[in-house]
Protein backbone atom coordinates (compact mmCIF):
# COMPACT_ATOMS: atom_id res chain seq x y z
CA UNK A 1 0.00 0.00 0.00
CA UNK A 2 1.50 3.32 -1.08
CA UNK A 3 1.53 6.29 1.28
CA UNK A 4 2.96 9.78 0.87
CA UNK A 5 3.83 10.43 4.53
CA UNK A 6 6.97 8.97 6.12
CA UNK A 7 6.54 5.56 7.65
CA UNK A 8 8.80 6.43 10.61
CA UNK A 9 10.51 9.53 11.97
CA UNK A 10 13.75 9.38 13.94
CA UNK A 11 12.26 10.23 17.32
CA UNK A 12 9.41 7.75 16.83
CA UNK A 13 11.91 4.97 16.16
CA UNK A 14 14.02 5.93 19.17
CA UNK A 15 11.00 5.94 21.49
CA UNK A 16 9.51 2.71 20.12
CA UNK A 17 12.81 0.80 20.09
CA UNK A 18 13.85 2.20 23.49
CA UNK A 19 17.23 3.20 22.08
CA UNK A 20 19.37 6.27 21.64
CA UNK A 21 20.15 8.20 18.48
CA UNK A 22 23.70 8.51 17.21
CA UNK A 23 25.40 11.80 16.47
CA UNK A 24 24.14 11.71 12.88
CA UNK A 25 21.21 13.74 11.59
CA UNK A 26 18.45 13.48 14.16
CA UNK A 27 15.52 14.43 11.96
CA UNK A 28 15.76 11.60 9.43
CA UNK A 29 12.74 9.70 8.21
CA UNK A 30 12.25 6.18 6.89
CA UNK A 31 9.90 5.10 4.13
CA UNK A 32 10.27 1.35 4.83
CA UNK A 33 11.80 -1.23 7.16
CA UNK A 34 14.25 -3.93 6.08
CA UNK A 35 16.19 -6.77 7.70
CA UNK A 36 17.93 -7.88 4.49
CA UNK A 37 20.59 -5.70 2.87
CA UNK A 38 20.04 -7.47 -0.46
CA UNK A 39 16.50 -6.14 -0.73
CA UNK A 40 17.03 -2.89 1.16
CA UNK A 41 15.56 0.12 -0.69
CA UNK A 42 16.46 3.77 -0.61
CA UNK A 43 14.98 5.36 2.50
CA UNK A 44 14.60 2.12 4.46
CA UNK A 45 15.30 1.69 8.16
CA UNK A 46 17.62 -1.33 8.38
CA UNK A 47 17.36 -3.54 11.49
CA UNK A 48 20.52 -5.57 12.13
CA UNK A 49 18.94 -8.83 13.32
CA UNK A 50 21.30 -11.54 14.56
CA UNK A 51 20.37 -15.18 13.99
CA UNK A 52 21.95 -18.58 14.46
CA UNK A 53 23.73 -18.47 11.11
CA UNK A 54 24.09 -14.75 10.42
CA UNK A 55 24.65 -11.36 12.04
CA UNK A 56 22.94 -8.40 10.44
CA UNK A 57 25.60 -6.07 11.81
CA UNK A 58 27.95 -7.42 9.15
CA UNK A 59 25.65 -6.00 6.48
CA UNK A 60 24.91 -2.54 7.85
CA UNK A 61 27.43 -1.01 5.46
CA UNK A 62 25.76 -2.69 2.49
CA UNK A 63 22.39 -1.41 3.65
CA UNK A 64 23.68 2.15 3.76
CA UNK A 65 25.26 1.68 0.33
CA UNK A 66 21.82 0.61 -0.92
CA UNK A 67 20.35 3.86 0.37
CA UNK A 68 19.14 3.03 3.87
CA UNK A 69 18.34 6.19 5.82
CA UNK A 70 19.21 4.68 9.23
CA UNK A 71 19.94 1.43 11.04
CA UNK A 72 19.00 -0.11 14.38
CA UNK A 73 22.07 -1.78 15.92
CA UNK A 74 23.24 -3.18 19.25
CA UNK A 75 26.84 -2.29 18.44
CA UNK A 76 28.49 0.01 15.92
CA UNK A 77 29.92 -2.17 13.16
CA UNK A 78 33.48 -1.68 12.01
CA UNK A 79 33.74 0.84 9.18
CA UNK A 80 30.50 2.67 10.00
CA UNK A 81 31.26 6.36 10.44
CA UNK A 82 29.94 8.64 13.16
CA UNK A 83 27.92 10.55 10.58
CA UNK A 84 25.65 7.59 9.93
CA UNK A 85 22.13 7.58 11.39
CA UNK A 86 22.06 4.83 13.99
CA UNK A 87 19.64 3.85 16.74
CA UNK A 88 21.60 1.95 19.38
CA UNK A 89 19.66 -0.62 21.42
CA UNK A 90 20.48 -3.51 23.73
CA UNK A 91 18.77 -6.15 21.58
CA UNK A 92 17.80 -5.65 17.93
CA UNK A 93 15.18 -8.45 17.93
CA UNK A 94 13.47 -6.87 20.93
CA UNK A 95 13.71 -3.49 19.20
CA UNK A 96 12.02 -4.87 16.09
CA UNK A 97 9.26 -6.34 18.24
CA UNK A 98 8.74 -3.01 19.99
CA UNK A 99 8.72 -1.19 16.66
CA UNK A 100 6.11 -3.61 15.36
CA UNK A 101 4.00 -3.14 18.48
CA UNK A 102 4.18 0.63 18.04
CA UNK A 103 3.28 0.29 14.37
CA UNK A 104 0.19 -1.68 15.33
CA UNK A 105 -0.85 0.61 18.17
CA UNK A 106 -0.65 3.88 16.22
CA UNK A 107 -3.18 2.86 13.53
CA UNK A 108 -6.93 2.46 13.57
CA UNK A 109 -6.63 -0.56 11.29
CA UNK A 110 -8.90 -3.52 11.85
CA UNK A 111 -6.62 -6.54 11.97
CA UNK A 112 -7.30 -10.07 10.75
CA UNK A 113 -4.83 -12.76 11.83
CA UNK A 114 -4.74 -16.13 10.09
CA UNK A 115 -3.12 -19.42 11.00
CA UNK A 116 -3.85 -23.11 10.43
CA UNK A 117 -2.17 -26.36 9.52
CA UNK A 118 -2.61 -25.70 5.79
CA UNK A 119 -3.99 -22.88 3.66
CA UNK A 120 -2.58 -19.93 5.60
CA UNK A 121 -0.83 -18.16 2.75
CA UNK A 122 -3.58 -18.66 0.18
CA UNK A 123 -6.16 -17.41 2.67
CA UNK A 124 -3.96 -14.43 3.45
CA UNK A 125 -3.82 -13.56 -0.25
CA UNK A 126 -7.61 -13.87 -0.55
CA UNK A 127 -8.14 -11.71 2.55
CA UNK A 128 -5.84 -9.05 1.09
CA UNK A 129 -7.90 -8.91 -2.10
CA UNK A 130 -11.23 -8.86 -0.28
CA UNK A 131 -10.32 -6.14 2.20
CA UNK A 132 -8.33 -4.27 -0.44
CA UNK A 133 -11.62 -3.71 -2.23
CA UNK A 134 -12.95 -2.03 0.91
CA UNK A 135 -10.07 0.24 1.92
CA UNK A 136 -6.28 0.64 2.27
CA UNK A 137 -5.02 -2.81 3.29
CA UNK A 138 -1.61 -3.88 4.58
CA UNK A 139 -0.65 -7.55 4.66
CA UNK A 140 2.12 -10.06 5.20
CA UNK A 141 4.50 -10.28 2.25
CA UNK A 142 5.49 -13.77 1.14
CA UNK A 143 5.96 -16.08 4.09
CA UNK A 144 7.01 -13.59 6.78
CA UNK A 145 4.91 -15.32 9.42
CA UNK A 146 7.31 -16.07 12.29
CA UNK A 147 8.88 -14.26 15.27
CA UNK A 148 10.81 -12.00 12.90
CA UNK A 149 8.32 -11.71 10.05
CA UNK A 150 5.26 -10.71 12.09
CA UNK A 151 6.83 -7.75 13.95
CA UNK A 152 8.53 -6.73 10.69
CA UNK A 153 5.15 -6.72 8.93
CA UNK A 154 3.62 -4.65 11.71
CA UNK A 155 6.56 -2.22 11.63
CA UNK A 156 5.94 -1.74 7.90
CA UNK A 157 2.24 -0.92 8.35
CA UNK A 158 1.35 2.56 7.04
CA UNK A 159 -0.45 4.84 9.47
CA UNK A 160 -3.34 5.22 7.04
CA UNK A 161 -4.15 1.48 6.89
CA UNK A 162 -7.83 0.67 7.26
CA UNK A 163 -7.21 -3.08 7.39
CA UNK A 164 -4.29 -5.39 8.04
CA UNK A 165 -3.95 -9.10 7.29
CA UNK A 166 -1.28 -10.92 9.28
CA UNK A 167 -0.24 -14.54 8.71
CA UNK A 168 1.09 -16.54 11.66
CA UNK A 169 3.02 -19.80 11.43
CA UNK A 170 4.58 -22.21 13.89
CA UNK A 171 6.12 -25.65 14.23
CA UNK A 172 6.53 -25.71 18.02
CA UNK A 173 4.19 -24.90 20.94
CA UNK A 174 4.40 -21.35 22.28
CA UNK A 175 5.35 -19.67 19.01
CA UNK A 176 2.00 -18.14 18.04
CA UNK A 177 1.12 -16.64 21.43
CA UNK A 178 3.61 -13.74 21.30
CA UNK A 179 2.71 -13.07 17.66
CA UNK A 180 -0.95 -12.72 18.66
CA UNK A 181 -0.04 -10.37 21.49
CA UNK A 182 1.97 -8.15 19.08
CA UNK A 183 -0.85 -8.15 16.57
CA UNK A 184 -3.89 -7.83 18.87
CA UNK A 185 -6.24 -9.07 16.12
CA UNK A 186 -9.89 -8.15 15.79
CA UNK A 187 -10.54 -11.38 13.87
CA UNK A 188 -8.60 -14.63 14.28
CA UNK A 189 -8.93 -17.33 11.59
CA UNK A 190 -7.82 -20.94 11.97
CA UNK A 191 -8.14 -22.53 8.53
CA UNK A 192 -7.96 -26.15 9.73
CA UNK A 193 -6.15 -28.55 12.03
CA UNK A 194 -4.31 -31.44 10.39
CA UNK A 195 -1.33 -33.76 10.79
CA UNK A 196 1.67 -31.49 10.29
CA UNK A 197 4.85 -30.96 12.35
CA UNK A 198 4.22 -34.30 14.09
CA UNK A 199 7.94 -34.53 14.74
CA UNK A 200 7.39 -31.87 17.41
CA UNK A 201 3.95 -32.94 18.68
CA UNK A 202 2.74 -36.22 20.17
CA UNK A 203 -0.78 -35.85 18.80
CA UNK A 204 -2.79 -33.69 16.41
CA UNK A 205 -4.74 -32.40 19.42
CA UNK A 206 -1.56 -30.69 20.58
CA UNK A 207 -1.39 -28.92 17.23
CA UNK A 208 -4.90 -27.62 17.86
CA UNK A 209 -3.75 -26.29 21.22
CA UNK A 210 -0.78 -24.55 19.61
CA UNK A 211 -2.93 -22.96 16.91
CA UNK A 212 -5.41 -21.79 19.54
CA UNK A 213 -2.67 -19.52 20.89
CA UNK A 214 -3.88 -17.07 18.24
CA UNK A 215 -6.61 -16.14 20.75
CA UNK A 216 -4.06 -15.05 23.39
CA UNK A 217 -3.91 -11.48 22.10
CA UNK A 218 -7.33 -11.13 20.48
CA UNK A 219 -9.32 -7.92 21.04
CA UNK A 220 -11.92 -8.01 23.81
CA UNK A 221 -14.73 -7.78 21.25
CA UNK A 222 -12.93 -10.04 18.78
CA UNK A 223 -14.25 -12.75 16.49
CA UNK A 224 -12.92 -16.26 15.94
CA UNK A 225 -13.50 -17.77 12.49
CA UNK A 226 -13.15 -21.56 12.63
CA UNK A 227 -13.50 -24.51 10.27
CA UNK A 228 -16.90 -26.02 11.13
CA UNK A 229 -16.08 -29.16 9.14
CA UNK A 230 -12.96 -29.91 11.17
CA UNK A 231 -13.14 -32.37 14.07
CA UNK A 232 -11.42 -29.84 16.34
CA UNK A 233 -14.05 -27.11 15.87
CA UNK A 234 -15.61 -27.61 19.32
CA UNK A 235 -12.19 -27.66 21.00
CA UNK A 236 -11.10 -24.45 19.29
CA UNK A 237 -14.43 -22.74 19.94
CA UNK A 238 -14.13 -23.56 23.63
CA UNK A 239 -10.60 -22.13 23.70
CA UNK A 240 -11.83 -18.97 21.99
CA UNK A 241 -14.64 -18.46 24.49
CA UNK A 242 -12.23 -19.12 27.35
CA UNK A 243 -10.15 -16.20 26.07
CA UNK A 244 -13.18 -13.93 26.13
CA UNK A 245 -13.92 -14.02 22.42
CA UNK A 246 -17.41 -12.61 21.88
CA UNK A 247 -18.22 -14.20 18.54
CA UNK A 248 -17.35 -17.58 16.99
CA UNK A 249 -18.23 -18.06 13.33
CA UNK A 250 -18.00 -21.53 11.84
CA UNK A 251 -17.34 -21.85 8.10
CA UNK A 252 -17.73 -24.81 5.75
CA UNK A 253 -20.36 -27.16 4.36
CA UNK A 254 -21.62 -28.19 7.80
CA UNK A 255 -25.36 -27.42 8.15
CA UNK A 256 -24.67 -25.43 11.34
CA UNK A 257 -21.92 -23.31 9.78
CA UNK A 258 -22.79 -19.60 9.87
CA UNK A 259 -20.59 -19.06 6.80
CA UNK A 260 -22.01 -21.97 4.83
CA UNK A 261 -21.32 -23.33 1.38
CA UNK A 262 -24.69 -23.56 -0.38
CA UNK A 263 -23.59 -24.64 -3.86
CA UNK A 264 -20.37 -25.02 -5.79
CA UNK A 265 -19.78 -25.79 -9.47
CA UNK A 266 -16.14 -26.86 -9.71
CA UNK A 267 -14.13 -27.10 -12.92
CA UNK A 268 -10.50 -27.47 -13.91
CA UNK A 269 -10.03 -23.69 -13.95
CA UNK A 270 -11.99 -22.59 -10.90
CA UNK A 271 -15.32 -22.63 -9.09
CA UNK A 272 -18.63 -20.77 -9.12
CA UNK A 273 -19.71 -20.48 -5.51
CA UNK A 274 -22.93 -19.68 -3.70
CA UNK A 275 -22.58 -19.13 0.04
CA UNK A 276 -24.71 -17.94 2.92
CA UNK A 277 -22.74 -15.69 5.24
CA UNK A 278 -24.67 -15.19 8.50
CA UNK A 279 -27.96 -15.11 6.63
CA UNK A 280 -26.80 -13.13 3.60
CA UNK A 281 -26.52 -14.95 0.26
CA UNK A 282 -23.54 -14.13 -1.94
CA UNK A 283 -22.44 -15.53 -5.31
CA UNK A 284 -18.90 -15.26 -6.62
CA UNK A 285 -16.25 -16.73 -8.86
CA UNK A 286 -12.87 -18.19 -7.88
CA UNK A 287 -10.45 -18.53 -10.79
CA UNK A 288 -8.30 -21.06 -8.95
CA UNK A 289 -9.29 -24.74 -8.93
CA UNK A 290 -9.67 -26.80 -5.78
CA UNK A 291 -12.21 -27.32 -3.02
CA UNK A 292 -9.71 -26.02 -0.43
CA UNK A 293 -9.80 -22.57 -2.06
CA UNK A 294 -13.60 -22.62 -1.89
CA UNK A 295 -13.54 -23.66 1.77
CA UNK A 296 -11.14 -20.92 2.81
CA UNK A 297 -12.96 -18.26 0.80
CA UNK A 298 -15.84 -18.77 3.24
CA UNK A 299 -13.51 -17.80 6.10
CA UNK A 300 -12.51 -14.69 4.17
CA UNK A 301 -16.10 -13.55 3.69
CA UNK A 302 -16.96 -14.41 7.31
CA UNK A 303 -14.15 -12.04 8.35
CA UNK A 304 -15.48 -9.29 6.10
CA UNK A 305 -18.91 -9.74 7.63
CA UNK A 306 -17.50 -9.70 11.15
CA UNK A 307 -15.91 -6.31 10.50
CA UNK A 308 -19.00 -4.84 8.86
CA UNK A 309 -17.63 -4.83 5.31
CA UNK A 310 -19.51 -4.99 2.02
CA UNK A 311 -19.82 -8.71 1.21
CA UNK A 312 -20.67 -8.25 -2.46
CA UNK A 313 -17.67 -6.02 -3.15
CA UNK A 314 -15.35 -8.34 -1.24
CA UNK A 315 -16.70 -11.42 -3.01
CA UNK A 316 -16.34 -9.79 -6.42
CA UNK A 317 -12.68 -9.06 -5.67
CA UNK A 318 -12.01 -12.76 -5.10
CA UNK A 319 -12.25 -13.33 -8.86
CA UNK A 320 -8.77 -11.77 -9.04
CA UNK A 321 -7.26 -14.46 -6.81
CA UNK A 322 -4.31 -16.35 -8.23
CA UNK A 323 -2.41 -19.25 -6.71
CA UNK A 324 0.97 -17.94 -5.48
CA UNK A 325 4.20 -19.30 -6.91
CA UNK A 326 5.03 -22.64 -5.33
CA UNK A 327 1.48 -22.94 -3.99
CA UNK A 328 -0.48 -24.10 -7.01
CA UNK A 329 0.55 -21.58 -9.69
CA UNK A 330 0.08 -22.92 -13.22
CA UNK A 331 2.28 -22.36 -16.26
CA UNK A 332 2.32 -23.59 -19.82
CA UNK A 333 5.54 -25.04 -21.22
CA UNK A 334 5.73 -25.02 -25.02
CA UNK A 335 6.88 -28.33 -26.42
CA UNK A 336 6.87 -29.79 -29.91
CA UNK A 337 3.28 -30.72 -30.63
CA UNK A 338 1.61 -28.64 -27.93
CA UNK A 339 1.78 -27.44 -24.35
CA UNK A 340 2.81 -29.07 -21.10
CA UNK A 341 0.91 -27.74 -18.08
CA UNK A 342 2.88 -27.48 -14.82
CA UNK A 343 1.19 -26.99 -11.44
CA UNK A 344 3.90 -25.65 -9.15
CA UNK A 345 2.97 -26.62 -5.58
CA UNK A 346 6.58 -27.12 -4.54
CA UNK A 347 6.73 -24.75 -1.57
CA UNK A 348 5.46 -27.06 1.14
CA UNK A 349 3.58 -30.27 1.85
CA UNK A 350 1.66 -32.19 4.48
CA UNK A 351 -0.76 -35.11 4.19
CA UNK A 352 -3.73 -32.71 4.05
CA UNK A 353 -2.21 -30.39 1.46
CA UNK A 354 -0.99 -33.36 -0.58
CA UNK A 355 -4.53 -34.67 -0.82
CA UNK A 356 -5.81 -31.25 -1.82
CA UNK A 357 -3.16 -31.00 -4.56
CA UNK A 358 -3.94 -34.51 -5.81
CA UNK A 359 -7.61 -33.52 -6.01
CA UNK A 360 -6.71 -30.47 -8.12
CA UNK A 361 -4.62 -32.65 -10.44
CA UNK A 362 -7.48 -35.15 -10.68
CA UNK A 363 -9.83 -32.38 -11.84
CA UNK A 364 -7.37 -31.15 -14.48
CA UNK A 365 -8.01 -31.95 -18.13
CA UNK A 366 -4.99 -33.10 -20.16
CA UNK A 367 -5.08 -32.43 -23.89
CA UNK A 368 -4.33 -34.55 -26.93
CA UNK A 369 -3.81 -37.83 -25.11
CA UNK A 370 -1.87 -36.23 -22.29
CA UNK A 371 -1.58 -37.67 -18.81
CA UNK A 372 -2.08 -36.54 -15.21
CA UNK A 373 1.36 -36.84 -13.60
CA UNK A 374 2.20 -36.33 -9.92
CA UNK A 375 5.81 -35.58 -8.97
CA UNK A 376 6.07 -35.82 -5.18
CA UNK A 377 8.85 -35.15 -2.69
CA UNK A 378 9.12 -36.04 0.98
CA UNK A 379 6.75 -34.49 3.50
CA UNK A 380 9.00 -33.48 6.38
CA UNK A 381 8.53 -33.10 10.15
CA UNK A 382 6.13 -36.06 10.43
CA UNK A 383 8.17 -38.02 12.96
CA UNK A 384 7.64 -41.75 13.39
CA UNK A 385 4.40 -41.65 11.40
CA UNK A 386 6.16 -40.56 8.19
CA UNK A 387 6.36 -43.97 6.44
CA UNK A 388 2.68 -44.83 6.76
CA UNK A 389 1.53 -41.27 5.98
CA UNK A 390 3.52 -41.31 2.74
CA UNK A 391 2.31 -44.78 1.74
CA UNK A 392 -1.32 -43.81 2.44
CA UNK A 393 -1.27 -41.32 -0.44
CA UNK A 394 -1.44 -44.26 -2.86
CA UNK A 395 -5.20 -44.54 -2.24
CA UNK A 396 -5.77 -40.89 -3.17
CA UNK A 397 -3.67 -41.16 -6.31
CA UNK A 398 -5.54 -44.25 -7.48
CA UNK A 399 -8.93 -42.73 -6.66
CA UNK A 400 -8.00 -39.57 -8.56
CA UNK A 401 -7.18 -41.49 -11.77
CA UNK A 402 -3.62 -40.18 -11.77
CA UNK A 403 -1.73 -41.79 -14.64
CA UNK A 404 1.87 -41.63 -13.44
CA UNK A 405 3.67 -40.87 -10.19
CA UNK A 406 7.32 -39.92 -9.72
CA UNK A 407 8.78 -39.85 -6.19
CA UNK A 408 11.84 -38.27 -4.58
CA UNK A 409 13.27 -38.87 -1.12
CA UNK A 410 13.57 -41.71 1.41
CA UNK A 411 10.02 -41.36 2.75
CA UNK A 412 8.53 -41.24 -0.72
CA UNK A 413 10.08 -44.65 -1.32
CA UNK A 414 7.23 -45.93 0.87
CA UNK A 415 4.68 -44.41 -1.49
CA UNK A 416 6.44 -45.75 -4.55
CA UNK A 417 6.31 -49.26 -3.08
CA UNK A 418 2.61 -48.90 -2.26
CA UNK A 419 1.62 -47.88 -5.79
CA UNK A 420 0.41 -50.34 -8.41
CA UNK A 421 3.11 -50.99 -10.99
CA UNK A 422 1.37 -49.10 -13.80
CA UNK A 423 1.46 -45.84 -11.78
CA UNK A 424 5.16 -45.99 -10.93
CA UNK A 425 7.08 -43.47 -12.98
CA UNK A 426 10.25 -43.80 -10.94
CA UNK A 427 11.87 -43.06 -7.61
CA UNK A 428 15.08 -41.13 -6.87
CA UNK A 429 16.90 -40.32 -3.67
CA UNK A 430 16.47 -36.57 -4.12
CA UNK A 431 14.91 -33.95 -6.37
CA UNK A 432 18.16 -33.24 -8.21
CA UNK A 433 18.32 -36.85 -9.34
CA UNK A 434 14.62 -37.00 -10.18
CA UNK A 435 14.42 -33.75 -12.17
CA UNK A 436 16.05 -35.02 -15.40
CA UNK A 437 14.04 -38.25 -15.23
CA UNK A 438 10.78 -36.29 -15.14
CA UNK A 439 11.95 -33.86 -17.84
CA UNK A 440 12.76 -36.84 -20.04
CA UNK A 441 9.35 -38.45 -19.51
CA UNK A 442 6.89 -35.61 -20.06
CA UNK A 443 5.22 -34.77 -23.36
CA UNK A 444 2.84 -32.23 -24.83
CA UNK A 445 -0.66 -32.45 -23.37
CA UNK A 446 0.45 -33.69 -19.96
CA UNK A 447 -0.55 -31.96 -16.73
CA UNK A 448 2.25 -32.29 -14.16
CA UNK A 449 1.79 -31.41 -10.47
CA UNK A 450 4.99 -30.96 -8.44
CA UNK A 451 4.77 -30.95 -4.64
CA UNK A 452 6.89 -31.59 -1.57
CA UNK A 453 8.12 -29.95 1.62
CA UNK A 454 10.44 -27.00 1.15
CA UNK A 455 13.40 -29.03 2.39
CA UNK A 456 12.75 -31.56 -0.37
CA UNK A 457 13.66 -28.88 -2.92
CA UNK A 458 11.06 -29.93 -5.45
CA UNK A 459 11.37 -26.53 -7.11
CA UNK A 460 14.34 -28.11 -8.92
CA UNK A 461 11.89 -30.29 -10.83
CA UNK A 462 9.84 -27.22 -11.79
CA UNK A 463 13.02 -25.52 -13.02
CA UNK A 464 13.91 -28.57 -15.11
CA UNK A 465 10.46 -28.51 -16.72
CA UNK A 466 10.63 -24.77 -17.33
CA UNK A 467 13.96 -25.30 -19.10
CA UNK A 468 12.14 -27.36 -21.73
CA UNK A 469 10.18 -24.32 -22.86
CA UNK A 470 11.05 -22.98 -26.29
CA UNK A 471 13.50 -25.83 -26.86
CA UNK A 472 12.19 -25.93 -30.39
CA UNK A 473 13.64 -29.17 -31.70
CA UNK A 474 14.03 -32.62 -30.24
CA UNK A 475 17.83 -32.32 -30.62
CA UNK A 476 17.77 -29.23 -28.41
CA UNK A 477 15.62 -31.02 -25.82
CA UNK A 478 18.09 -33.89 -25.80
CA UNK A 479 20.95 -31.45 -25.13
CA UNK A 480 19.05 -30.06 -22.14
CA UNK A 481 18.36 -33.54 -20.80
CA UNK A 482 21.96 -34.64 -21.16
CA UNK A 483 23.17 -31.50 -19.43
CA UNK A 484 20.82 -32.13 -16.48
CA UNK A 485 21.87 -35.76 -16.27
CA UNK A 486 25.49 -34.61 -16.14
CA UNK A 487 24.71 -32.28 -13.25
Amino acid sequence: MNTSSPLWRAEEVRAAAKGCLSAGTRDWTASGVSIDSRSCDKGDLFVAISGENFDGHEFVGRAFDAGASAAIVSRVPEGIGADRNLVKVDDTQAALESLGQAGRDRTNARVVAVTGSVGKTGTKEALTLAFGALGPTHSTVGNLNNHIGVPLTLARMPRESAYAVIEMGMNHPGEISPLSRFTHPDVAIITTIAAVHLEFFDHVAEIADAKAEIFDGIASDGTAVLNRDNVYFAVLAARAWAHGVKHVIGFGAHPEAEARLSACAESSDGSDVTATIRGETVRYRLNVPGRHWVQNSLAVLASVNALGGDLDRAAEALAQLKAPRGRGARSGIRLDGGTLTVIDDSYNASPASMRAAISVLASSKPHGGGRRIAVLGDMLELGDTAPQLHAALARDLEAGDIDLVFCAGPNMRELDAALPSQLRGGHANDSASLAPIVADAVRAGDVVMVKGSLGSRMAMVVEALNALDNAGHEDDRQDIREARHAV
